[in-house]
């Protein structure tokens, strides 16, 4: 007995020393011959405020490999997974010998092999270590790697790397690439039958290419539909209504949402994988849409570019370079929100407002709207007629070229170049060249981006910040000052005034539009109590569009982007301490009129003559067709010179209203003589003696 227990001792001993001598050299073998887990090549992607993709791009290899997060993924699509693939992956050590056990005996019965027994760690092991042969030896060394990577990544891990690395067909890798490229969706967001045919892909994904091989395609996915339903993981009935659905048709192409802006991002820090930008998709989606349809009804060669931001932040919410980035013919690749152009009358608010600051104007004062020689400077109104007297508010809001200038000249250009360039803005001018009253009109190269954060100022009680494209940036601490709030109040209210353009909502907004000379570009920027919206449209390479304006052009997309937004509109702020808004008869007498920065009449601008009607002449006979059929046609009136606004009389009795134009109609009550007069503001007059027949 002593004898038997002293060899068993042995026995004993030399078992456990051969079990630790074995379990040190499979542990120096498998230091010494590690799995290949390094880094993997991922796809470089930008997204937007809330982690939601703009863009992505491939890797450096080509393909589209993007990181599965399990915390990210649909848990229905996960369990199909491992019901379908390996149903006992979170028990075993990376070899399942269960499944090993069965496919072993049904190779012995059949001669055949009828069910393989590869875990997802061993699938994980053939993709990190491809492998072309398919024999006993390549499955072994598939095993050994698996329960390598078993020792060295928990499970969440390995699956995680797995649902990075599998095909999904062409350059696709990565259920997100796949879920994107097919379905249009992040996986989280997938349905049964779209999850069905993600599980079944990474077996054969070419030959289920459901591009390529529909039906091929949609019969791997009702055999993944029928296994996980026998397995108890989805309810008969969803696979009844699953098996129904059609496979994707075609692949889509990955998300390219603010394009422009992505690509400035990732030439800036090119070392990334992941940039965040503060664009909101949905906000950024919006507004590409309404440049895409926009382009469409102006011209073939027409592009459009946006910007939206918060004025309170500088949060750049949404960024349209173009029409649309592959559109060649729209040259969409080049980022016009960034490029130099003439701003056209869009810099007129900063006049107006710099003129309220110094005290010189009100809404209400009294401007002239007639032709000056400002030192051989002669500007001319966008439409070649002058409207005389007329309010500062009225000026601002019909856009007049001549009393802004006149505003200018007192305020004086350097002063205003000033203060954009205080609110980080140099507007680009002729080398060696100061700046001159056209700038007023347009005369001055600007970026939308640049008259998108002076806006702000506007929007923000007259402080600008600076735009942030980056989250993680700070807010600049000390706005600048670009007019003072009461100055920013007393141009809201006016533009907030300006009529929409035809077919458009009143917004509860305060916009202008600017149209450069030589219809090249078309302008438009809106702004309510938080938000600034910057539009422009004409062609890249700076042609001209007969016709384009800012108002008839640029100003339905501000409109139709504001509403499209999806960020609401918030009200403009009230009145700050100390800004009013005064009638006529009630302002200062010398604010009643503006005479020029030296208080007389700009030096040059010639006195207006006394109205003089032109049509109908003096003992004109006109048809107007009361002869005929006892119905007349209206009759064109014209004046020359004269103070607006006019009043006319025919016959001794007004008609209905006065009019600042020159131009005028009258619909006669009956034929014979009748006489027609017209009043100016100074009260004179002209009359004219004609023949209604």
């Amino acid at each position: 007995m002593r004898l038997i227990l002293r060899r068993l001792a042995i026995t004993f001993a030399v078992v456990a020393a051969g079990a630790m001598a074995g379990a040190v050299a499979l542990d120096r073998l498998d230091k010494a011959y590690p799995p290949p887990l390094g880094e993997i090549a991922l796809s470089p992607e930008v997204v937007d405020r809330d982690g939601a993709m703009l863009r992505a791009y491939a890797a450096v290899d080509g393909r589209w490999r993007l990181p599965a997060d399990i915390d990210r993924l649909d848990p229905q699509f996960l369990a199909m997974l491992v019901a379908y693939e390996d149903k006992r992956f979170w028990s075993h050590s990376g070899v399942d010998v269960r499944a090993l056990g069965r496919a072993a005996l049904q190779l012995v019965l059949n001669g055949r092999i009828v069910s393989g027994a590869s875990t997802l760690s061993m699938q994980l092991a053939r993709l990190v270590e491809p492998r072309a042969e398919r024999s006993f030896a390549a499955k072994f060394r598939q095993m050994a790697r698996a329960l390598q990577i078993e020792r060295r990544l928990t499970k969440r891990e390995i699956l995680e790397r797995y649902l990075t690395l599998a095909p999904y067909g062409g350059n696709l890798e990565g259920v997100r690439a796949a879920s994107l490229a097919w379905f249009g969706k992040e996986p989280h967001k997938l349905g049964l039958a779209e999850a069905a045919l993600l599980v079944a892909l990474p077996q054969s994904p070419e030959a289920r290419r459901p591009d390529r091989h529909p039906r091929t395609a949609q019969a791997a996915r009702d055999r993944v539909l029928a296994r996980v339903a026998a397995a108890g993981v989805i309810a008969a009935g969803e696979v009844e209504r699953a098996s129904h659905e059609n496979v994707a048709a075609r692949r889509l192409p990955m998300p390219a949402y603010a394009a422009h802006l992505a690509d400035a991002v990732r030439r800036d820090a090119p070392g990334e994988r992941r940039h965040q930008l503060l664009i909101s998709r949905s906000a950024q989606a919006s507004l590409e849409g309404v440049a895409a349809e926009a382009a469409r009804r102006l011209g073939s060669r027409v592009s459009v570019a946006m910007i939206l931001a918060d004025a309170q932040t500088g949060d750049v919410l949404a960024r349209v370079g173009s029409a649309g980035y592959f559109n060649a013919a729209r040259a969409g690749w080049i980022d016009m929100s960034v490029a130099q152009r003439s701003p056209g009358s869009t810099l007129k608010p900063f006049i107006y407002g710099l003129a309220f600051e110094e005290g010189l104007v009100m809404q209400e004062t009294m401007i002239e709207d007639r032709p000056g020689n400002f030192s051989g400077y002669r500007p001319r109104n966008f439409d070649l007629d002058y409207q005389g007297d007329v309010t500062v508010r009225s000026a601002l809001q019909m856009s007049l070229n001549v009393p802004a200038i006149r505003l200018l000249d007192a305020v004086g250009p350097v002063r205003l170049v000033a203060r954009m360039r205080r609110a980080g803005v140099a507007p680009t001018l002729p080398p060696g060249e100061t700046p001159g009253l056209a700038i007023g009109l347009g005369g001055a190269g600007m970026t939308l981006e640049g008259l998108v954060r002076l806006y702000g100022g506007l929007a923000n009680r007259g402080r600008a910040r600076p735009l942030r494209m980056l989250a993680g940036s700070d807010i600049a601490p000390n706005p600048a000052s670009v007019l003072t709030p009461q100055a920013a109040w007393q141009v809201a209210d006016i533009l907030s005034g300006v009529v929409p353009p035809q077919g458009a909502p009143r917004l509860g907004i305060a916009y202008k539009t600017g149209t450069s000379y030589g219809y090249r570009d078309a302008w438009a920027v809106g702004y309510d109590g938080r938000h600034v919206l910057g539009v422009w449209a004409g062609r890249p390479d700076g042609g001209s569009v007969p016709g384009l304006t800012g108002y008839l052009a640029a100003a339905p997309i501000l409109f139709e982007a504001f509403s499209r937004s999806g960020l609401g509109i918030t009200p403009l702020p009230r009145a700050p301490a100390g800004a009013v808004r005064l009638a006529g008869s009630e302002l200062p007498f010398s604010l009643r009129r503006f005479a020029g920065s030296d208080g007389v009449r700009v030096a040059g601008a010639p006195s207006e003559p006394a109205p003089e009607i032109v049509f109908p002449p003096q003992g004109a006979r006109i048809d107007v067709g009361f002869a005929r059929d006892g119905r007349t046609m209206p009759l064109a009136l014209k004046i020359n010179g004269g103070r607006a606004p006019f009043r006319w009389l025919a016959n001794g009795a007004p008609l209905p209203a006065a009019s600042r134009r020159r131009t005028a109609s009258w619909m006669p009550d009956g034929g014979g003589a009748s006489t027609l007069t017209v009043i100016d503001a100074a009260g004179r007059t002209a009359s004219v003696r004609v023949f209604l027949e």
